[in-house]
């Protein structure tokens, strides 16, 4: 249960961090609105690496189903916990994205641009193009899962687990920095999909589509990229 707790609350502050900086930019007469895609990618970088500080002794703060699944797939996680672990995150994410609304519902209710506001819950392509949407949370995902295990299992990491767990959130910022663009981004299924429920039933006027159609690319890509990015850790590394 420990474990379990350390991935509801990993993934809670992650949604916080991340989906709390999108809503403070994106967000009508916020102290930070419009100040641009950096105080984003740096609120990611942040919502992983306090997580991976504080939990990655206690359940490893996998934080994301993306990377439960792929180190079950690699056999460097019992299948047995990975039921367990995506519904703690799940959770977890539910209820970091209920602390981001109630904490910003006066902007939700100025704010009139649907755009702006889905922007606070979920990902969508910039082009509206789902093969990009794909290929780009594919390989973001690929890239986060191959240099995290990297940092966090590498002998260097395992030494000072301290110093890796503050590059993995570097790593997150980065990848927002250069391919979060396109896409959001997403990375992580329970990142976008818990949110995109709660945009869709939440009372937020002017709140436009939850964007259903396309709501299985961030999970579908993520878990895939992860799989590979996995997959390559495991053969080459």
């Amino acid at each position: 249960m420990v474990r379990l707790a350390a991935e509801f609350l990993g993934t809670a502050i992650l949604m916080v961090f991340g989906n709390g900086a999108v809503a403070n930019v994106e967000l009508k007469a916020t102290k930070g609105h419009h100040s641009g895609w950096s105080v984003i990618a740096m609120g990611y970088g942040f919502g992983v690496m306090f997580p991976v500080l504080m939990f990655g002794a206690v359940s490893g703060a996998h934080i994301n189903p993306a990377m439960t699944i792929a180190q079950a797939v690699m056999g460097l996680f019992p299948w047995s916990e990975v039921l367990p672990y995506v519904a703690a995150q799940l959770l977890g994410a539910a209820v970091g994205q209920l602390v981001v609304f109630v904490t910003y519902l006066p902007h939700y209710r100025d704010t009139k641009d649907a755009d702006a506001i889905f922007a606070s819950f979920s990902t969508t392509d910039a082009e509206n193009n789902k093969w990009n949407y794909f290929f780009n949370e594919f390989f973001g995902t690929l890239l986060l899962v191959l240099v995290a295990l990297c940092c966090l299992m590498l002998p260097w990491g395992q030494k000072d687990p301290a110093a890796a767990s503050i590059v993995v959130g570097f790593i997150v910022w980065g990848l927002v920095t250069s391919l979060g663009g396109a896409t959001g981004p997403g990375l992580n299924p329970a990142r976008d999909l818990v949110p995109r429920f709660l945009h869709w039933i939440l009372p937020i006027s002017d709140k436009g589509s939850s964007r259903w159609g396309e709501a299985w690319i961030p999970v579908v890509a993520p878990i895939a990229g992860a799989i590979v990015g996995a997959a390559l850790f495991k053969i080459f590394i």
